[in-house]
């Protein structure tokens, strides 16, 4: 948010040079938004302080979060309040404080809630929090610390710069107390009309009777006073209130200061706004001329300079802007900046709800109301039968009222102006049967009616339904429902209402259950299982295990901590409450021991090698494959040996040993020396002529024996 940071500056020339520069000084400040709250609950502003002018109108506004169920049972939020102060452990609504009568609204939908005050005053400066209470046990919260306000009143401020040289030379700041929001453009007036200035502070020269007042643009209706640029006397007029509320019958003052250089040929008070002057406005009326406010108007001057207007006897016809106008022989004032705007307000009674209807009495809240208030720190008095009531000083008023009471308000130091009576006998009821515990299929009667004389129409809503209402003012539920649980209203024909919530008691919904767990649990991990069932009373919550009739648990949760194999199955939960019981579906709780964790990597494991030792094989195959492929095509002279010996022996022919003459052992020795080669077979593939000529001359021999020579 970008704000006035301080004036402006501009280049401290001679009035004689050019003004340059003349601009004001910005800062832009980050507001947070503050945030309060745990386990759901919290107060977010979206700004935590704000300045605002004098007689406009701000809107404070913030979200708040809330648990949608605690313990099963679902949240409804029953008040909102804003306060800027407590009445012991009370926290009084603004909405009931005297001073802010007629100009503070809730707007609240959805989680968000906005506060709008208008007319502001300096009174409402303040911190101001925001508070809501729900069904829940204990469920009340305040967003504290709250949001502080701070009304502020603009003022122009006059400096000589070059005093000797330039008397005439004037700076001109528009200041405030606190700093205002974007946008910063402003509005300045000489002497009344607008001089086309939008920055804060500028430097020129003025003449000795010149007046000026400054505006912040989209605001023009609440300038800063007139002040006079010279110490001197100036033509000016500033007005004491801008704004004024009165009460119908009352007396008004409206006063305004003014002063002029040259003694007035003529001065007076009009209202621009009086019907029959709508075509005259270039020309106004004396109000002491005009048949609407004659015998009721003066104008009293008790001191110079001063004029206070005062109107008697007030009518709402009265409410208008009223204006000072003066005229000299050179000058003429012509009032074209606001003046100072009246309301004139009656104070009314009104039922804001029907707590209970008896046979002799009726308990009720009444609220008095106007459209404003006056000035001050007032207080709210109100009478019953014509007795003052001491205890009650807001704008609420709670108590049993029986037939032929009447009740007034009034404004403290205005009992004068007291409200015309209500008789709250005489206001709409609702009332149910039976009156006790309403249960869901029960048959249920509901009375909207208006005690008077004669008696008057009535209207029975369910939210923005209209249920159809017997003569009697009966509207029946044969077989009432959960969703029938809600509050009804009863209007009368001139919108008077009152309210009845009719509370349905039924037995738990089919339950549903989560588990915080998706998926195969690992032995040893924790899991959490939730359930959740809509009922009223709100449900107590049991778990169970299939085809086991011991409660494993009971709670909303059921938190299993060291998960094991043996626990794995099917879960349901048991919701019941005093109207009845119900269960959830199974829901499959499945577990993975470490052990069979283990074996299954190692299969993995264990196939994985498998296929690779099989993929190697193949290839090892193949790969031989090719060689003997190869070997059988020799290429360039590389030759195929293959050498075989199918029997080895060396000697001449062998002896006769029949017929010779050898010795036994001659002949064994001979055999000896035999040599007998069954098979011998060598091959090589794709040889080198270079590798084949080495292994021919490589020859392997087991045993050569060479015959002895005979």
């Amino acid at each position: 948010m970008c704000l006035n940071l301080s004036a402006a500056t501009a280049e401290r020339r001679t009035p004689t040079m050019r003004l340059k520069g003349a601009q004001a000084a910005f800062i832009c400040l980050l507001t947070l938004s503050a945030v309060q709250g745990q386990d759901g609950w919290s107060v977010t502003y979206t700004s935590t302080e704000i300045c605002a002018l004098k007689g406009s109108t701000v809107d404070i506004r913030c979200t708040y979060t809330y648990p949608s169920r605690v313990n099963g049972n679902v949240t409804v939020v029953e008040k909102v309040v804003w306060f800027t102060k407590m009445k012991g452990d009370e926290h009084v609504d603004v909405r009931t404080e005297a001073e802010f009568a007629g100009r503070v609204q809730y707007h609240c939908d959805n989680k968000d809630c906005t506060l709008r005050i208008t007319d502001l005053r300096e009174s409402d400066s303040a911190e101001y929090t925001f508070r809501f209470v729900t069904n829940q046990p204990g469920g009340k919260y305040s967003g504290s610390p709250g949001v502080t306000l701070s009304v502020t009143v603009l003022q122009a401020q006059v400096k000589k710069t070059w005093p000797r040289t330039y008397p005439t030379w004037k700076k001109v700041t528009c200041q405030s107390s606190c700093r205002l929001p974007d946008p910063l453009s402003y509005v300045w007036y000489q002497n009344e009309v607008n001089i086309d200035r939008k920055e804060s502070s500028f430097e020129k020269y003025f003449g000795y009777t010149d007046s000026i007042s400054c505006a912040v643009k989209g605001y023009e209706k609440l300038p800063s006073p007139s002040v006079c640029v010279d110490d001197q006397t100036c033509n000016r007029v500033s007005y004491t209130s801008r704004s004024i509320c009165a009460l119908k019958g009352s007396s008004v003052d409206i006063s305004c200061i003014y002063t002029h250089t040259h003694p007035a040929v003529s001065k007076f008070w009009f209202s621009p706004e009086h019907s029959h002057q709508q075509q005259h406005r270039s020309h106004p009326e004396d109000l002491r001329k005009d048949s609407h406010y004659a015998g009721r108007v003066e104008v009293i001057e008790t001191e110079r300079g001063r004029s206070t207007l005062r109107i008697r006897d007030l009518t709402e016809r009265d409410s208008a802007e009223y204006h000072f106008k003066f005229k000299t022989q050179s000058f003429e004032w012509k009032s074209s900046l606001p003046g100072t705007t009246l309301t004139v307000t009656a104070l009314q009674v009104k039922v804001s709800r029907i707590i209970s209807v008896h046979q002799t009495q009726t308990e009720a809240e009444l609220k008095c109301e106007s459209s404003c208030s006056p000035a001050g720190r007032l207080s709210y008095v109100w009478f019953k039968n014509g007795q003052k009531n001491t205890t009650q000083q807001t704008s609420a008023y709670t108590d049993y009222f029986n037939p032929g009471d009447n009740i007034s308000c009034a404004f403290s130091g205005y009992e004068d102006y007291r409200s015309p009576s209500l008789y709250p006998s005489k206001l709409p009821s609702v009332s149910v049967s039976p009156s006790g515990e309403i249960v869901e299929h029960s048959s249920v009667t509901l009375t909207c009616r208006t005690h008077a004389d004669p008696a008057a129409n009535s209207t029975l809503y369910k939210g923005n339904q209209t249920l159809p209402l017997t003569p009697e003012g009966i509207y029946n539920f044969t077989s009432i429902s959960s969703e029938d649980r809600r509050i009804y209203e009863c209007k009368t024909e001139d919108q008077l209402s009152v309210s009845l919530f009719i509370d349905v008691q039924y037995a738990p919904k089919l339950p549903s259950v989560s588990v915080s767990h998706s998926g195969e649990l690992v032995e040893g991990s924790s899991v959490t299982l939730t359930c959740s069932s809509d009922a009223n009373p709100a449900a107590n919550y049991t778990w169970y295990k299939e085809n086991d009739n011991s409660a494993k648990a009971s709670g909303q949760n059921f938190i299993i901590t060291d998960f094991r194999p043996k626990q794995s199955g099917r879960y349901y939960c048991e919701a019941q409450n005093t109207r009845g019981r119900r269960n959830s579906s199974l829901h499959h709780l499945t577990v993975v021991t470490g052990l069979w964790k283990l074996l299954v990597m190692l299969s993995v494991s264990v196939t994985a090698l498998v296929i690779i030792l099989l993929f190697l094989l193949l290839w090892i195959r193949r790969a031989l494959k090719h060689q003997s492929e190869a070997a059988e095509r020799p290429e360039n002279g590389a030759q195929t040996d293959e050498i075989q010996y199918a029997a080895v022996q060396f000697g001449t022919n062998q002896p006769d040993f029949a017929n010779s003459n050898f010795s036994s052992a001659q002949r064994d020795r001979y055999q000896e020396e035999s040599v007998i080669y069954s098979t011998m077979n060598v091959r090589s593939a794709r040889r080198s002529k270079h590798q084949a000529a080495v292994e021919d001359a490589s020859a392997l021999y087991s045993t050569v024996n060479k015959p002895p020579r005979v």
